[in-house]
């Protein structure tokens, strides 16, 4: 049997606000059945969507302010922390709005923000959602989302562009696969130290990923790019962690072997 080439973390992100920026980690304790710590932990209702905190349940991303529909969301930079919970917006680096979102004062000071900013795209009140143990993920389960750096550079070799890899919005980016080795890991699992995670589902690409990260433009088609080019819109894998570790930038990334015995 061919053993699987080896990857290495070249990058970490969480998202603590779906739709807003990504945080850049050194470290992350994955434990089992959950994201990244505070990944997606918050959303930004669009408009009443019958999300009941008391009794959560995964709802399309339509009904959150998101990149797909929302770029403008990109051009806000934001920082959360875990201590306190107050998410600091900033935009073209100035404090624009800062609050506990686990107080209903904190959390109104940013909904209005929102309210200004969006009005013509909102379709009721902004409202800041979390519920207890909750992530208001693309995907129904808790997962940790993979990006292979390889596969990115051909992409921009079919857009003929430089593609940002925050445009893709994963948890975790790795350089040593060849391009889309990725795409044939579903169902294997995946060992980086002590942690081990079970490729579940490759993912599908929508209009999110054409914009920049940077500028909040919707300056690239890259989903028709990918139909084109490989047939499927798909760019990335989702895992669910199976067994717990920590795990950190420059750490390596193994299939594991089937056991022979």
């Amino acid at each position: 049997m061919t053993q699987s080439p080896i990857a290495t973390i070249a990058g970490l992100y969480r998202y603590p606000v779906k739709g807003l920026t990504p945080e850049s980690l050194q470290t992350v304790p994955l434990r089992v059945g959950q994201t990244l710590p505070a990944d997606r932990r918050y959303a930004i209702e669009n408009g009443p969507s019958g999300f009941d905190p008391e009794a959560p349940s995964w709802k399309i991303k339509t009904v959150y302010l998101m990149l797909m529909r929302n770029e403008r969301l990109a051009g806000f930079n934001c920082r959360f922390d875990d201590a306190t919970h107050v998410l600091t917006i900033r935009r073209d680096g100035m404090v624009v709005a800062q609050g506990d979102l686990e107080s209903a004062s904190g959390r109104a000071t940013l909904e209005a923000l929102f309210a200004t900013n969006f009005a013509d795209e909102l379709r009721g009140p902004p409202k800041i959602l979390s519920a207890s143990g909750h992530s208001f993920s693309d995907l129904a389960r808790k997962v940790v989302s993979i990006i292979n750096l390889a596969s990115l550079a051909e992409i921009e070799t079919m857009v003929g562009a430089t593609v940002h890899p925050l445009r893709f919005r994963a948890n975790v980016y790795v350089t040593g696969w060849p391009a889309w080795h990725e795409a044939g890991l579903v169902g294997e699992t995946l060992r980086i130290g002590a942690a081990r995670l079970k490729v579940v589902k490759t993912i599908t690409r929508y209009a999110a990923v054409n914009v920049d990260p940077d500028t909040a433009a919707r300056d690239l088609e890259i989903p028709p790019a990918l139909m084109r080019h490989r047939g499927n819109n798909e760019c990335g894998i989702y895992a669910e962690v199976i067994e717990d570790g920590d795990i950190a930038i420059g750490d390596q990334l193994a299939v594991e072997q089937p056991s022979l015995v």
